[in-house]
């Protein structure tokens, strides 16, 4: 059984950099793809950026200046740096797995607040 949890959000000013972080306990080389999504208050859930178990990682357009993505198989692990942090980056931080059955993990989400 795979669970995923996130970890390294909070307050943060204008400009501040934040790097979030997920733990997967079980089987990371089960999720063939992860990925990290945000959901803003009153908002949609909406997806930031994809990596796969092979390394290869997508990010969407409207996220390509600031975020990276990436993923440590040995440290089970799949992080997100987001630079420059603007105060509509306000929002619930989720890390989501995919296994090979096309079952999707969650995790129960970071809360990122920026803010002066």
């Amino acid at each position: 059984q795979v669970q995923l949890v996130e970890s390294g959000g909070g307050l943060v000013q204008p400009g501040g950099t934040l790097k979030l972080s997920c733990l997967v306990s079980g089987d990371i080389k089960s999720l063939y793809l992860m990925a990290w999504y945000r959901q803003p208050p009153g908002k949609e859930r909406e997806l930031i950026a994809r990596m796969s178990s092979g390394d290869f990682s997508a990010v969407a357009d409207a996220f390509k200046d600031r975020f990276t993505i990436s993923r440590d198989d040995n440290k089970k692990t799949l992080d997100l740096q987001i630079d420059n942090l603007h105060p509509e980056d306000t929002a619930v931080y989720y890390c989501n797995g995919r296994n090979w059955a096309e079952f999707d993990y969650w995790g129960q989400g970071t809360q990122v607040t920026v803010s002066s």
